[in-house]
């Protein structure tokens, strides 16, 4: 039997290179017989994973969607970490497996999508959207909260989201989204903020509470989604029903602000631990160009899930809140070392 060949996508960034290398280094004898290729831009990086034995395929850009066709036509399984907030992107890749599926009708096609919980987010500040919830995926309609909210107000993240779904049944593709809340390493902003305002900001009162999980817990629930086709257990859900969260604790905005600075008077780049609140516009004009959709979901809403199903189906984070609240630190470090290269 020939083997089920993978496609991952992203690998260049932070969570497509942590599960490509996650998937590389499995002991798990399915996982090893995997036929991995990657989808990367053509630039210096793509030589390093051709020089680590692995198939290469070459895009312009995300936009160059002929090419994520073709590629993704000639894999079973297609990993898509990118972006979220592409659609155009999402449904070519699915696109292409719909494709494979035509050419090979006895092919096991399958769709894992990377998306994040803002989705789900309120908008506290501005007041446009006051309901909060604390979501499960096991609940049956999460996907129709998805629709309901994009047709009060449409959000690229969301967009793409329902735009998988949607592509997957037309092409017959099976499509499953790890829709993930905040994740160790991806707190940037906030943190560039603080090192040249010389304070940690938070929005509003920062009393909105999100969930988080460390990257090196979310690598292998992607793993045991994917054995869990490939293997042919099909416990996890797909389609309308296939939304699985990773969240495996939770914290406040204030609290984020509060562990930048105390990360920053350790490291002797804040003078003092104060933070400040400040207003929305103010928030996103320093953190995300001036985009307040973007920064109120990110950064000062409420998110809050419960991810059942990936535990269930045996998955065991190993991450504590110590490692949370440790990983400011390390996070602000190098932070300024990008800074002292600019």
């Amino acid at each position: 039997m020939a083997p089920t060949k993978v496609l991952v996508t992203g690998v260049t960034g932070f969570i497509g290179g942590t599960i490509l290398s996650h998937l590389i280094s499995s002991q798990n004898p399915t996982t090893k017989n995997l036929q991995i290729s990657v989808l990367t831009r053509n630039d210096d990086r793509a030589k390093s994973f051709s020089s680590a034995n692995l198939k290469v395929y070459l895009i312009r850009d995300l936009d160059d969607t002929a090419a994520i066709t073709a590629a993704a036509s000639e894999n079973d399984i297609v990993i898509h970490t990118a972006s979220g907030y592409h659609t155009g992107s999402a449904e070519a890749l699915t696109k292409g497996l719909g494709i494979r599926k035509q050419q090979n009708p006895n092919a096991e096609v399958y769709y894992i999508h990377t998306s994040g919980t803002s989705n789900l987010a309120d908008r506290p500040i501005s007041k446009t959207y006051l309901e909060s919830r604390t979501f499960s995926d096991k609940d049956p309609d999460v996907y129709a909260y998805l629709q309901k909210r994009e047709a009060t107000e449409a959000y690229p993240q969301r967009t793409t989201d329902i735009a998988v779904v949607e592509t997957g049944k037309k092409e017959g593709v099976p499509t499953t989204i790890i829709m993930s809340p905040a994740i160790y390493g991806l707190v940037p902003h906030p943190m560039k903020s603080a090192l040249k305002e010389g304070k940690a900001e938070y929005v509003g009162d920062g009393k909105g509470v999100w969930d988080f999980v460390h990257v090196l817990d979310l690598a292998p629930l992607y793993e045991i989604v994917l054995l869990d086709w490939v293997e042919g257990r099909r416990r996890v859900p797909a389609g309308e029903r296939a939304i699985l969260f990773s969240g495996t604790g939770s914290f406040a905005w204030k609290d984020v602000a509060e562990r930048i600075s105390k990360a920053g008077v350790e490291l002797g780049n804040l003078k003092d631990a104060e933070t400040r609140s400040v207003s929305l516009a103010e928030a996103a004009r320093k953190w995300v160009g001036g985009d307040e959709q973007l920064c109120e979901p990110g950064f000062a809403s409420n998110s809050r899930t419960k991810a059942e199903i990936g535990k269930e189906l045996g998955w065991k984070p190993t991450k504590t809140r110590e490692d949370w609240e440790g990983s400011f630190l390390d996070e602000f470090r190098e932070v300024v070392k990008k800074a002292e290269k600019l």
